[in-house]
């Protein structure tokens, strides 16, 4: 038998500790989502070279584990703006060799365009049907894991198939974890704004790069 604290208002105090946890959320997750465009921008215009793989990673997981270890105070926020603005400054050289290609400002509107729509409608649906997609949560780890090393692969032994293959992967993965992440914060396995944060953040940011590649081989420029 379910036993809820209620407020004075009559609202549950679990309803609008959800709801202030899902309204923190996507308020930092809107500033990171800018504040790497900036560094992406910036990226651009300074003309930055592509990082090495391995740079990014160790970026990225170093990163990712200080923001980790800061979760739960004030400067958890600083890492979190470190770790988008690294990422989006890794970005940054991604998007210029696109927008160097006779079609490379259309390629990467639509990728934008392609990402804002999966994310808002995944979104919009798992908050509004409020169904638990919980029990996704070991296949998404499995799927990007395997997606992660055959990646990896791609990179090492230049298989532009396998890397395509890849991106189609990432897109189906991160869609199933933007799904899985609103469906944790809306059923309570989530209460760390900042974690939440992060998990749609790579998302965005995976299926950003994903649609990239695919639209660009489509558009005709491997």
């Amino acid at each position: 038998m379910r036993n809820d604290t209620y407020t004075l208002s009559g609202i549950p105090q679990a309803a609008l500790a959800t709801n202030k946890l899902i309204r923190n959320t996507y308020m930092l997750l809107s500033m990171t989502l800018l504040f790497s465009a900036a560094t992406a921008t910036f990226a651009v215009l300074t003309r930055a070279p592509m990082l090495p793989w391995w740079m990014v990673l160790l970026g990225y997981w170093g990163l990712l584990f200080v923001t980790q270890s800061l979760r739960n105070s004030a400067a958890g926020l600083i890492a979190i703006f470190a770790l988008t603005g690294f990422m989006g400054y890794t970005l940054g050289p991604i998007v210029g060799f696109y927008l160097k290609l006779a079609n490379g400002a259309q390629i990467v509107g639509t990728a934008m365009g392609g990402t804002g729509a999966i994310f808002l409608g995944l979104s919009a649906y798992a908050l509004s049907s409020r169904r638990n997609f919980s029990f996704m949560g070991g296949f998404l780890m499995v799927g990007i894991l395997v997606a992660f090393l055959a990646g990896l692969g791609a990179i090492l032994f230049q298989i532009p198939a396998l890397s395509l293959a890849v991106s189609a992967m990432f897109i189906l993965l991160m869609s199933g974890l933007i799904l899985y992440q609103t469906s944790e914060m809306v059923h309570g396995g989530e209460d760390n704004y900042i974690m939440a944060t992060i998990g749609l953040y790579v998302s965005i940011y995976n299926l950003f790069t994903s649609l990239l590649q695919i639209l660009g081989v489509l558009g005709g420029d491997d």
